[in-house]
């Protein structure tokens, strides 16, 4: 393949991603609208409309992933691509807040399908080295700098042509993208032979990932000791200690526990998940926040967190060759501490307080650190993984950051809903910002729990050269 065919390749996977990572924020600048037209009872309720979608693209990207690896990554990836189209759309037409939640669940479970199969269509296209390092990094701003453009984009459809054109959207896009896949991107063929899918692996893992993150969401209403909480907890363990079980037993596992004999692939996926869990938490109250104590309007919301991709945009594009020639510790420890910086600023978030004094800083410092994080950690987790489990990679560290970012939604959204429940006057608007301001607390403690990791789990790297990251 020509290297421009290579990057017309990666360009058209990219936007399938971009689709997918779009709409698990396009609704944050939406939630007051849907609350309101669906009748949700509680923001401890809405949170699902984020949380369900999260879960379920986290729950079956292992299952996705291998798919990409046993049916072909081209096929696994227009199948989602097929179903995200025809559920945004549904999604569109909802009348009731189940029938949101349950399509944006089916919503989650197509972008399993699609996740890992570009990611893994990017790890093949390109070999180790500088120029893989160069599509990492646009790959780290799609995926992290999509997140805030969706804010802005679902802030901009939310106000001028209501809450449903933020999945109306996706279908002319699925649909073009789709075609020029299917006509430019080349047939993948499937790495292994024995088309076996682990569907009691699937099953374990999906199940009790799902279990656990509803215990945490729940945790507010029930207690946090309490024994309907302690239970659901327990049962999440014990259904994720029966997926390790069967993965060492069975033929052809989902997840081949083997992989993580590879150099830093298990601390990358341990970092990704607290680095995910507080990235997204922070856009999810500080959306609220904007809107609910500022009085934004959504179309305001998302313009206020314009200079995030802006930044991002220019962290991501210098810090390709950066990790070529240093490698990817050191960006792994200074990533975290500037996120967690640029989150303790909003702790002391006043309700009267100013956007350029007291909300900028974090949106110009926080992205320069995530994009020197992201990208080193998907290098880290993909460095060395033979073409056979290219998928299964792809789906192990994306499974961090969607499970990762699902956990963290749920602890802060419950955290703030805790606080502000446990205040004389609940809706009063001194309790609101308290309850916010604890959660951010807890999204500082995940950056800096990322870099207690990276610090003591990331075995340093050897000599690097120009053309290639050097593993250990």
């Amino acid at each position: 393949m020509t290297h421009k065919m290579r990057w017309v390749v990666f360009t058209l996977v990219a936007i399938a991603q971009f689709m997918v990572v779009l709409d698990v924020s396009i609704t944050n600048v939406a939630l007051p609208s849907i609350k309101t037209d669906l009748a949700f009872a509680t923001d401890s309720t809405l949170q699902w409309v984020i949380t369900a979608y999260a879960l379920a693209f986290g729950g079956f990207l292992l299952l996705g992933g291998r798919a990409a690896d046993l049916f072909g990554r081209r096929r696994t990836l227009l199948i989602g691509m097929s179903c995200f189209t025809f559920f945004s759309f549904l999604i569109g037409i909802s009348q009731s807040s189940l029938m949101l939640i349950v399509l944006r669940a089916l919503q989650g479970l197509s972008a399993a399908l699609m996740s890992p199969s570009a990611l893994s269509i990017v790890l093949t296209t390109f070999e180790e080295g500088a120029e893989r390092n160069r599509a990492l990094g646009f790959w780290t701003l799609v995926a992290t700098g999509g997140a805030s453009v969706g804010l802005l984009l679902g802030g901009a459809l939310t106000q001028y042509l209501g809450w449903r054109w933020n999945f109306f959207i996706n279908v002319p896009v699925g649909i073009a993208i789709a075609s020029l896949i299917w006509r430019i991107v080349p047939v993948h063929e499937e790495e292994e032979r024995a088309r076996n899918l682990d569907i009691p692996g699937a099953v374990l893992v999906t199940s009790g990932l799902i279990t656990f993150v509803y215990a945490i969401s729940e945790a507010p209403v029930w207690g946090w000791l309490s024994s309907p909480t302690l239970l659901t907890v327990a049962l999440a363990l014990v259904l994720l200690a029966g997926f390790v079980f069967n993965e060492s037993r069975a033929k052809h596992p989902l997840m081949p526990l083997g992989i993580f004999k590879l150099p830093n692939i298990a601390g990358a996926n341990l970092i990704m998940a607290p680095m995910s869990a507080c990235v997204l938490g922070m856009f999810f109250i500080s959306s609220l926040y904007i809107q609910t104590i500022w009085h934004y309007s959504p179309l305001l919301t998302g313009l206020s967190f314009l200079p995030f991709p802006i930044v991002l945009g220019l962290t991501s594009s210098l810090i390709p060759r950066f990790v070529t020639t240093y490698g990817y510790k050191r960006f792994l420890i200074a990533g975290p501490a500037v996120v967690a910086f640029a989150i303790l600023l909003l702790t002391r978030l006043p309700a009267d307080g100013s956007y350029a004094v007291d909300l900028l800083p974090t949106l110009l410092l926080m992205p320069f650190g995530i994009g020197m994080t992201f990208m080193p950690i998907t290098v880290a987790a993909t460095s060395g993984v033979p073409g056979h489990e290219a998928g299964l990679a792809s789906g192990l560290i994306t499974t961090s950051q969607q499970m990762g970012g699902a956990l963290g939604l749920a602890i802060l959204s419950g955290v703030a809903t805790s606080i502000t429940a446990a205040t004389m006057n609940p809706k009063a608007v001194a309790s609101l910002v308290q309850g916010f301001d604890r959660a951010y607390f807890f999204a500082v403690a995940f950056a800096l729990f990322a870099l207690f990791l990276a610090i003591t789990v990331i075995k340093q790297q050897g000599s690097v050269t120009a053309s290639r990251v050097v593993e250990l």
